[in-house]
């Protein structure tokens, strides 16, 4: 499951002012339609979340969480994944689920 990644930080300032967030206690979805197709994706966390072992783990679950839904890459769409504190001390599955919630919640997925 191939997606392009955000690296500019105006691409993520503009999924913090226009996009449309999505909250669960694991993790914080922000989604921003596009006119080009393409899902993009980018991962965002802050030092609020711990060291660099801690911050690197949460970008690990959240992106094997995104592979393990296996979302229609046909979209077009950017979608940020703030990563909160508790996303450290989950396992992979729950932050699936709230994933899943959060994205069909968005009309992205079928429930």
């Amino acid at each position: 499951m191939q997606y392009e990644p955000i690296v500019r930080n105006t691409d993520f300032a503009r999924a913090y002012r226009r996009g449309k967030s999505y909250v669960s206690p694991f993790l914080v979805t922000y989604v921003v339609r596009r006119k080009s197709g393409g899902v993009r994706l980018g991962i965002t966390t802050s030092k609020k979340i711990g060291g660099a072992v801690q911050r690197v783990r949460a970008r690990r679950v959240i992106r094997e969480a995104y592979r393990a839904m296996g979302m229609d890459q046909n979209k077009s769409v950017d979608l940020v994944f703030v990563a909160r504190t508790a996303t450290t001390r989950v396992k992979m599955q729950k932050v699936e689920k709230a994933m899943r919630a959060q994205l069909t919640a968005a009309g992205l997925i079928e429930g």
